[in-house]
């Protein structure tokens, strides 16, 4: 089975357009989201388009802040700070990576938890951790999401995360072993949250053999094709977090992109797989969204 995660984030997308207009309708301002991106990393800019773009198709207002790669951290942080104290913004974001003499954590821990609809500074991890009320998150939230609705439970499953990243890794494993907030038809909450998880990264030993327990497998190691059909166990769930590019001369584009997982191998084995392009990544951006309407309504009852 191919979990289309396109087909699951214009589900989400589409009930949070009708979330929208039902308070637009009521006399209330739309949600806005704005994008601080630094630098000109291509990657990143096409990342921004399909963030605004899908902004726009469920109603939010967008709003794209591009500053120079040479722009001090002090400015970046004003910038922050701006965005915080800006009562019309209900969140945003800062795209990542950026810039070299910029330090990432101190950009994030600079950013308000009640802004945060990607769910990355220390106060929403936090509160992740606590299983408290946050906006978790985004990459994470989309997993738990696509899994729920094609059906699958994590409750009293084996999960192996390769990965440890902050984005992805460490929330997913904190995540896999509570209960989310889940709002897609077809989701029970009950079935999603009490995995047993281990986490495995690129020092971890006998990587093959611990994959092949796991009952769902999710691969953010950021490594072309790591995992094989020699990793997965029969029937085994697989989730693909990886994108890269590699070189294709048969491409336009002279490239194409592959996810960390051996599709074309595993799809056989694996009893459900999520693509790369198509899997994860329109959930991310759905999360994204979820969370900005989320922060939207406790800003507006404010």
């Amino acid at each position: 089975m191919i979990l289309d995660g396109k087909k699951v984030a214009l589900d989400l997308r589409e009930r949070l357009r009708e979330t929208v207009l039902s308070y637009t309708e009521q006399g209330f301002r739309a949600p806005k989201l704005a994008i601080l991106l630094v630098g000109n990393n291509p990657a990143s800019e096409t990342y921004v388009t399909n963030k605004i773009k899908a902004c726009r198709e469920v109603g939010i207002e967008a709003e794209k802040i591009a500053l120079p790669a040479d722009v001090t951290e002090q400015q970046v942080l004003e910038q922050i700070q701006r965005l915080n104290q800006d009562d019309s913004v209900d969140g945003f974001i800062v795209q990542l990576p950026l810039p070299e003499h910029i330090s990432e954590p101190k950009i994030l821990n600079a950013v308000s938890y009640r802004k945060d609809v990607d769910g990355l500074t220390p106060m929403s991890m936090g509160l992740t951790i606590q299983g408290q009320p946050a906006l978790r998150s985004a990459t994470p939230s989309g997993i738990q999401s696509l899994l729920a609705y094609y059906h699958i439970p994590t409750a009293g499953k084996h999960v192996v995360v390769i990965g440890r990243s902050n984005i992805v890794g460490k929330p997913m494993a904190i995540m896999l072993m509570q209960r989310p907030y889940l709002s897609l038809p077809n989701m029970t909450a009950s079935s999603m949250g009490d995995a047993t998880v281990t986490v495995c990264h690129s020092k971890t030993q006998g990587l093959t053999d611990i994959c092949r327990t796991a009952d769902i497998l999710i691969v953010a190691a950021g490594s072309p094709k790591l995992v094989t059909k020699e990793m997965v166990r029969p029937g085994a769930t697989v989730i693909d977090v990886g994108i890269n590019r590699i070189e294709d001369s048969s491409s336009p584009k002279g490239y194409k992109l592959v996810g960390d997982v051996d599709f074309e191998n595993v799809e056989p084995v694996a009893g459900a797989i999520s693509p790369v392009p198509g899997g994860v990544g329109p959930m991310t951006i759905a999360s994204l969204l979820q969370n900005t309407v989320q922060a939207y309504k406790q800003h507006i009852k404010q």
